[in-house]
């Protein structure tokens, strides 16, 4: 994990609601650099607290602090410093693709020669070079996505907000994403990603933060979470594949050894395989619902 001397994130006693409705209460949280990933069941309020910190609504109450910075009264500080992709891509229709890129450049004053060169550069990574020069009304909502996100990238912010970045684009592009922020997270940028997809925080985050009835119930590693809910099963299953039978481990090599000898003993044709909790059982868990479900 990497540290400064300022958090990213600083929140105490955030409160947020509409009308009778509190979706953020009382909040506290501290985030220091690195990525991190916020679950949370729908209506729980993830998407409120992402325009917050990126300054798009105001808070009712409580302290918020941005890189070191008040978002009620130093906002633009932190626009200058941040970057946020939401929930549906913000990108001209008329535009060509590399024209949007460049636009997004301006806006964040960087010379034409640096946003030239680093708009070829993303457009490449996301794959849509061959598509540069066409009209963003002719690609498709997957391409619109990309560039979205890829347009958010431009001006390497420090904090970079993303509202569900890889809904709607196929494995291949969500992977390319997911690489993308990987190496954007070794060169020290930071960020803050909701997700609906629980491989997503589970592969990319260095800390995963579950918000549930506006507070937050759990912040840790996915290993830390996984933890929290029970140990690791051993799984015989049939010859049809399906699991008739698990064993409780505590996933050391010593005890699993010991108890796949009892089971070998048993039955020395079953097929075993050793599993620990996934996140859709930590979500579930700490949320208490049915199904997993995300705003």
């Amino acid at each position: 994990m990497r540290y400064t001397d300022t958090p990213l994130v600083e929140i105490s006693g955030l409160s947020k609601g509409y009308g009778k409705h509190m979706v953020l209460d009382e909040l506290d949280l501290v985030l220091h650099s690195g990525i991190h990933a916020l679950l949370g069941p729908n209506g729980a309020g993830k998407t409120t607290l992402v325009n917050i910190l990126s300054t798009l609504i105001p808070y009712d109450s409580g302290e918020v602090r941005v890189l070191g910075f008040d978002p009620r009264h130093e906002k633009r500080r932190i626009q200058e410093l941040i970057s946020l992709t939401g929930q549906y891509a913000a990108v001209d229709n008329q535009l060509t693709g590399i024209e949007n890129m460049l636009m997004v450049g301006q806006l964040f004053g960087l010379p034409r020669r640096d946003a030239t060169r680093r708009a070829n550069d993303l457009l490449e990574r996301f794959e849509l070079s061959a598509d540069a020069g066409k009209r963003v009304a002719t690609y498709s909502g997957g391409m619109r996505r990309k560039l979205d996100i890829a347009a958010s990238l431009i001006a390497g912010p420090r904090l970079i907000f993303l509202d569900e970045p890889t809904t709607g684009l196929d494995t291949r592009s969500r992977q390319a994403l997911w690489d993308e922020i990987a190496s954007l997270a070794a060169t020290g940028t930071s960020i803050f990603l909701t997700t609906q997809y629980l491989e997503e925080a589970d592969a990319l985050a260095e800390r995963i933060l579950v918000l549930n009835g506006g507070r937050i119930v759990a912040n840790g590693t996915a290993a830390e979470l996984k933890d929290r809910i029970g140990s690791s099963t051993i799984q015989i299953h049939d010859a049809a594949g399906r699991v008739t039978q698990t064993v409780p481990t505590n996933g050391s090599a010593q005890d699993v050894a010991q108890r796949l000898a009892a089971l070998a003993h048993q039955n020395p044709e079953a097929t075993v395989t050793v599993r620990r909790p996934s996140l859709d059982e930590v979500f579930l868990e700490l949320t208490g619902q049915k199904e997993g479900v995300f705003a």
